[in-house]
């Protein structure tokens, strides 16, 4: 299993089994199954984007047969809908498709409507929501709030694109943690990772869970590297590409 990087004095150890939860995000059956397999990570997300990206025809047959394969873990689908009534409908039929099934509901609507009312009573009748595109701390809070006391929940940040912006995600993301302490069955998730070197800061920000891509848990194995030689094999493998194509000068 991966282990953590604890920091100190801008040195990483690894020391210890990591506490944050390693969520695969994407949207293609054969790269689930083997992460699922594999055992490397302990839940899944997917979305809209992803799902047109990976040319997911049927989002009802996908959704079955992403549960029959991965029965025992936690995964979150998202409505698909921007009126509030027909994402209430959206959501009880993606909740009665498993118990492991989360509800991810956007924040707002693309008119940015709130969704807090419908985050609240969903939360309220026990479905599982996972409120998604947060950015602010102001959405977090407002989250917080909707959420109930006693039904497993989850609050994905964007920190990805925060980071996008320019601006620091660590310190809202530790915000958040803390804010999200009032409500202890809700989890905090870093979202939209950019590079592995996400999963340490996210470690040490206390979130509950971080998604990755089958292409970015691939790099796993570079953790703890020696940099000497990730510098060499990174020369052999320029010196490789040149001699292959055929460069002169």
């Amino acid at each position: 299993m991966l282990q953590s990087l604890t920091f100190s004095n801008d040195v990483i150890d690894i020391r210890a089994p990591m506490a944050v939860k390693l969520y695969g995000d994407g949207a293609t059956l054969t790269d689930f199954a083997r992460l699922h397999q594999e055992g490397i990570v302990t839940g899944f997300t997917t979305n809209p984007s992803l799902m047109r990206r990976a040319g997911v025809a049927s989002y009802t047959t996908f959704g079955r047969q992403l549960l029959s394969i991965i029965p025992d873990m936690p995964i979150s689908f998202e409505v698909i809908a921007d009126d509030f009534a027909e994402m209430r409908r959206q959501a009880l039929v993606l909740t009665s498709w498993g118990s492991n099934v989360y509800v991810k509901i956007p924040i707002t609507n693309t008119r940015r409507q709130s969704s807090l009312p419908l985050i609240a009573e969903l939360s309220a009748m026990g479905v599982k929501v996972n409120v998604t595109a947060v950015l602010t701390l102001e959405q977090v809070a407002g989250a917080v709030e909707a959420l109930d006391r006693t039904t497993a929940s989850i609050i994905s940040i964007f920190a990805g694109r925060i980071a996008d912006t320019g601006i620091d995600p660590m310190p809202i993301m530790r915000a958040a943690v803390a804010m999200a302490a009032r409500r202890p069955n809700a989890e905090i998730l870093w979202a939209s990772i950019r590079e592995v070197f996400n999963i340490y800061q996210a470690q040490e920000c206390g979130c509950h869970i971080i998604t990755a891509t089958p292409d970015l848990l691939k790099k796993l194995d570079m953790a703890g590297k020696d940099l000497t030689d990730l510098s060499a094999e990174t020369v052999a493998m320029f010196d490789t590409d040149a001699r292959a194509a055929g460069y002169k000068l």
